[in-house]
């Protein structure tokens, strides 16, 4: 089964490396775009077969090192 995590910011949390973001798009003439938030996608392959074990440890496996929780949100969605 393969676990897709989408890390990001929790609203109201300082993100200077969208900002700097947004602001080289400006710079290269990408005008219109509005607050740039950015973040971290990770894919894990995983040798479970039932999704809501899978969903338990891949949770496990944010709550403890992939996201920070304090000022990150993070989402899965699982494949197969």
């Amino acid at each position: 089964m393969k676990a897709k995590v989408h890390v990001t910011l929790k609203n109201g949390v300082l993100d200077p490396q969208g900002k700097a973001i947004g602001h080289a798009l400006e710079s290269l003439g990408f005008n219109g775009v509005g607050d740039v938030r950015q973040g971290k996608f990770i894919e894990l392959d995983l040798d479970e077969s039932d999704p809501d074990k899978a969903r338990a440890r891949v949770g496990e496996m944010c709550e403890k090192l992939l996201a920070n929780t304090v000022i990150e949100n993070y989402s899965i969605d699982l494949e197969g």
